[in-house]
């Protein structure tokens, strides 16, 4: 996480209580799709080396969201926990509240483990949002076990894992590009194989790649030193590549690790990518192309430097704008 975004965690015992304050360099309706939808949440909720996965979300008064967390690496790789969230009250763009509670994958509570409460309210100020959580438990007894599961550490964890991703990876594009001349290049994702891909495209248009080259998870820049760590198999792996091919245009690449949440489908997995002059052609572009399609990812100033925005248009085809002052 960016050190300059406040987050505060305090632990209150008098009231059974757990009060955080996580500040997110984006605009309020893209946080608040983060908390949301079931897509987005599994690519970051769970701690690693777990991983989230939706069975089931009715995000509504009186709805729930159903899920299992997952061990993805060593011999408990098969280890999982179910947990569900019945949502008490919602105000879009505002608050919700909610439940959540260690179950079976039917739902069926688990007793002998806390519920927690959660209250999170979502408030813009210019171009951050503030999230302002509320767990509490019914007992001090309740809290204390929370706690000593280590909480603080995933909870912290969870919340940094597409923030990594996305930094990164958008970082190193912006070294690649020093100017800010319109562009258009097809954006590809793939489950691990992106070096070989890329090398045998390589071999066919007979370019080179640009600016560093093949830049790796394990080569994120100095200024990213809070992060995280990166899990030791997912360091060799292609953060970002940039390849023309013919007439200008230009591939990119990255792997998406399943140990990072990404879960790859045939239809998810590439994007054109449209990188315009101005700021005002970006939203013209993202207005027009969108009519009719699924916004994944509304325009908005993005931590990582850029003017970006994300969606699928009316003929399912995947979209991103992205614009960077040069």
């Amino acid at each position: 996480m960016n050190p300059n975004l406040k987050f505060d965690f305090k632990v209150n015992k008098e009231d059974n209580t757990v009060n955080v304050n996580r500040e997110f360099a984006a605009n309020l309706e893209l946080v608040w799709e983060a908390w949301t939808n079931p897509e987005i949440l599994d690519q970051w909720w769970a701690p690693k080396p777990y991983q989230t996965r939706t069975k089931s979300m009715d995000f509504r008064e009186g709805g729930m969201w159903l899920y299992e967390m997952f061990n993805t690496e060593g011999k408990d790789s098969q280890e999982c926990h179910w947990c569900k969230n019945d949502f008490i009250k919602i105000e879009n763009y505002s608050m919700f509240s909610g439940l959540d509670a260690f179950c079976d994958e039917n739902g069926i509570v688990n007793p002998a483990m806390p519920r927690t409460q959660w209250t999170n309210e979502f408030n813009e100020h210019g171009e951050k949002t503030l999230v302002t959580i509320t767990a509490k438990y019914e007992s001090l007894a309740d809290l204390e076990k929370i706690i000593a599961m280590g909480f603080k550490e995933g909870f912290t964890m969870a919340m940094e894992n597409l923030d990594q991703y996305i930094e990164a990876q958008f970082k190193l594009r912006k070294q690649n590009k020093s100017n800010n001349r319109a562009r258009v290049a097809t954006y590809l994702n793939f489950a691990g194989n992106t070096e070989e891909a890329f090398n045998f495209y390589k071999s066919v248009f007979k370019t080179e790649f640009i600016g560093k080259g093949i830049e790796r998870f394990e080569d994120v820049p100095a200024s990213t030193e809070n992060w995280p760590p990166v899990a030791d198999n997912v360091k060799k792996m292609v953060l970002h590549v940039e390849l023309p091919i013919v007439g200008g245009h230009i591939l990119m690449g990255t792997d998406a690790p399943s140990e990072m949440g990404f879960t790859l489908t045939s239809g998810n997995n590439m994007h054109i990518c449209l990188e315009p002059e101005t700021r005002e052609e970006a939203d013209r572009l993202y207005s027009e192309l969108s009519v009719g399609g699924n916004i994944t990812m509304p325009m908005a100033d993005m931590f990582f430097g850029a003017y970006f925005g994300e969606f699928t248009d009316k003929f399912g085809i995947n979209w991103m704008i992205n614009y960077q002052e040069k």
